[in-house]
């Protein structure tokens, strides 16, 4: 699985989560691939979707809410998941907890989705699909 975490969270948690994985997943920050400019949605969105395999984690629902963004999104063949506003209120810490509690449920969704949208809640094991 190849995971992509988004500014909307530290950079830590990405590498943090890309250390803990590795040789398993290849999970990486979004300013480790990309660099730290200010890059568009539309333009990583594209780039993820022309290497194929990706998934993101991301604290900015509108992408998966709003055209044309959500459009894009799902077009490029990314299954992406969005914790609750709820879930980052949390400190870092909980945020941490709580991908680690469903982390399992991330891997099996990205083998058996080819793409789509799904909310994290603060205390459900299950993911709801973002329409």
């Amino acid at each position: 699985m190849k995971l992509l975490v988004d500014n909307m969270f530290p950079a830590v948690l990405g590498r943090s989560l890309g250390a803990l994985f590795a040789g398993q997943h290849h999970v990486i920050h979004i300013k480790d691939k990309f660099g730290t400019g200010g890059l568009k949605d539309p333009e990583w969105i594209g780039a993820l979707g022309q290497e194929g395999g990706w998934c993101v984690l991301s604290g900015d629902l509108r992408i998966a809410k709003k055209r044309p963004s959500r459009q894009l999104f799902l077009q490029a063949n990314l299954v992406g998941f969005f914790p609750l506003p709820a879930v980052m209120a949390l400190p870092l810490t909980g945020i941490a907890a709580r991908i680690l509690h469903v982390w399992p449920i991330i891997e099996r969704t990205v083998e058996t989705m080819d793409r789509g949208c799904f909310e994290i809640g603060i205390k459900s094991p299950r993911f709801r699909p973002i329409s």
